[in-house]
C-alpha cells in the first residue's frame, strides 16, 4: 500500500446486519461473536452475534461480514510506550 493510503480507512455499518471495511491488512482471528482484525490504522474489534466473514480481499484490503453488530472497537497500538506513570518513569 501506498503511504498516503495507510490513514485511510472506511468503516460501513448498514443497519448493524452488514460490515464493511477497508485498510485491512490481516483477520487475526474470528468466531460468531469476535472478529479481531489487524488494519493499516490499528488492531480492530469486532463484536457481535451471527457474525460471519462473507469476503476478504488480501490484495486490496477489503472485508465484509454480516451477523449483528454490537461493538467496532479500535486497540491502542502494542508499541505506544505505556501510559503516563511508564513514560514519567522512563
Amino acid at each position: 500500500m501506498e503511504e498516503n493510503n495507510r490513514t485511510i480507512q472506511n468503516v460501513i455499518i448498514e443497519s448493524r446486519k452488514k460490515l464493511s471495511i477497508s485498510g485491512v491488512k490481516q483477520v487475526v482471528n474470528f468466531d460468531d461473536e469476535t472478529v479481531i482484525l489487524e488494519t493499516t490504522l490499528a488492531r480492530m474489534t469486532v463484536k457481535g452475534e451471527n457474525l460471519k466473514i462473507e469476503s476478504f480481499n488480501v490484495d486490496s484490503g477489503e472485508l465484509e461480514a454480516t451477523g449483528t453488530v454490537h461493538a467496532v472497537v479500535y486497540m491502542a497500538s502494542e508499541n505506544t510506550g505505556g501510559g503516563f506513570l511508564s513514560r514519567l518513569f522512563r
